[in-house]
């Protein structure tokens, strides 16, 4: 597999997806660089596996080409696993960053440290036409910090300190949060089950 299609328009997570794929020779598309047209996605699904699994299975289904998706988002214990599956809608259909990382820190206002224990979750579905999907997932334990720090990255990462470090996500850089995200543990696992699958 020299190619593949990653069913996103992030931005951010197309980076990532680039730099990570890069090392196995593989290189990626992303929805920016296809024509689609008049296609809509609605991420129905209750977990992340469920919406990873409809993103990718509408796009293969139309080009008839083999696309990798995935879904993450961030899971808060003390909030029950939220924002979960709304990660990215947490504060609102169209909210930025800004604002869903604002509504975060807020409801866990004067929570101690010790308390705001989460983990980024990643999970990939990646269909090939005539074939069953496949699926592999990634998480990342840490913390949530009381106010954003760092420019890097995207989404929560001002707020999350991996496990292990003292820095959130954005001040880590791409280099260590590419060895480290859920979205690389992910991949590993992935392709993991690709190398079994073409032994």
């Amino acid at each position: 597999m020299k190619e593949v299609i990653v069913a996103t328009k992030n931005d951010g997570k197309i980076r990532e997806f680039r730099a990570i794929l890069k090392k196995y020779g593989i290189r990626c598309k992303s929805l920016h660089d296809i024509e689609l047209q008049n296609i809509v996605i609605e991420e129905t699904g209750k977990t992340f596996r469920e919406n990873a699994l409809i993103k990718a299975q509408t796009i293969s289904d139309r080009l008839q080409i083999p696309v990798l998706a995935d879904d993450s988002g961030l899971v808060v214990d003390y909030l029950n696993g939220k924002p979960g599956v709304r990660s990215a809608r947490y504060a609102g259909k169209k909210a930025t960053d800004e604002e869903n990382n604002a509504k975060l820190l807020n409801e866990l206002k004067d929570v101690p440290l010790k308390k705001r224990t989460a983990r980024f979750v990643c999970a990939i579905a990646f269909v090939i036409p005539g074939q069953a999907p496949l699926f592999a997932e990634g998480v990342c334990e840490g913390t949530i910090a009381t106010e954003p720090k760092g420019t890097d990255g995207f989404g929560y990462d001002p707020l999350f300190i991996p496990h292990g470090y003292d820095e959130t996500m954005a001040r880590l850089g791409d280099e260590v949060k590419n060895n480290i995200s859920h979205r690389y543990h992910a991949l590993k696992q992935l392709e993991n089950i690709l190398k079994k699958i073409n032994a």
